[in-house]
């Protein structure tokens, strides 16, 4: 868990840890400086459960994704298996446990990431409607435009930490979750998004990132595009990329070199380009919207 100023809903999110009907967990937590109750909060749930079940660091003070990107490479966290949460989320009870009932099925040297679905709930936790059910295939080819994979819901195995460790030293990553679902496919190794929501996801002004659903969350995306940052966002993984290409598959590897190739050409070459390469997201209207990413070269 990373924490930055999380009083207000951290005691929520603790307790459905503390829940759990898979009791066999130990909690590290990253703190990035923050000045609020926090620190009191998990210093008392320490207290309760124990300081070998429940560590507290400092984080680096650099951002969400560097936050938990510390924190997974961390040579003193060893387990078998390992799940990112949020501050400010409820897990259900069975949070951890659907997770592991798919990832035990995996063999251990093949890197694994599970996903799920989520419930969405406002500050006060009524429930407000569910995330996206995404019905399209998931892969290399759609994780190079698309986060499909929320962190928070994120359980992977030993082999996929490994990975992270491994691929992470090389710079910067735009954002922890979407960097894992690259790699993960990347390498070949087995994804899975589960569609019965496991976690109760919070909705509040102070978000990192808010779930992507919604005309509003829409208009955000279409305006980040038109900024240029999505392209500036994949240039930054694609680098993050090439610094390990030779740990993806051969077909991955031609993948990304035709998505590199077609993104320097210019109009029309570079949309027919783009579009050959074989790069997806998960809508019919994430498709137009790519398309028109390639035209004004927001992608």
């Amino acid at each position: 868990m990373c924490t930055y100023n999380g009083g207000r809903f951290l005691t929520e999110q603790l307790e459905s840890i503390q829940q759990q009907d898979y009791s066999d967990w130990d909690l590290y937590i990253s703190d990035d400086g923050s000045t609020d109750s926090t620190l009191e909060i998990i210093k008392a749930f320490q207290a309760r459960s124990g300081k070998e079940r429940v560590v507290l660091l400092s984080g680096p003070g650099r951002g969400f994704a560097r936050n938990f990107m510390s924190l997974t490479c961390d040579q003193d966290v060893n387990a078998d298996f390992y799940a990112w949460s949020d501050q400010d989320d409820i897990w259900a009870a069975d949070k951890l446990s659907a997770a592991l009932a798919w990832l035990n099925q995996i063999p251990k040297n093949t890197p694994a990431l599970y996903s799920s679905r989520t419930t969405l709930v406002d500050e006060s936790g009524n429930h407000t409607g569910l995330t996206s059910r995404y019905s399209g295939s998931f892969g290399f080819s759609n994780a190079l435009v698309e986060n499909v994979a929320a962190g928070n819901t994120m359980v992977f195995n030993r082999a996929a930490r490994e990975l992270l460790k491994s691929a992470s030293q090389h710079g910067n990553v735009v954002a922890h979750d979407w960097w894992a679902y690259l790699l993960v496919t990347g390498v070949g190794g087995s994804f899975y998004y589960d569609t019965t929501p496991h976690i109760f996801y919070r909705q509040h002004a102070m978000n990192s990132i808010g779930a992507a659903i919604g005309l509003k969350s829409a208009l955000v995306r279409i305006h980040k595009l038109f900024q240029g940052r999505l392209s500036r966002w994949i240039d930054q993984n694609i680098a993050g990329l090439d610094a390990i290409e030779h740990r993806l598959t051969e077909t991955n590897r031609e993948v990304l070199q035709r998505f590199k190739s077609a993104r320097a050409r210019n109009l029309p070459g570079r949309v027919i380009g783009i579009w050959r390469s074989g790069i997806y997201r998960q809508t019919f209207m994430g498709n137009v919207g790519l398309l028109v990413a390639a035209i004004f070269k927001g992608v």
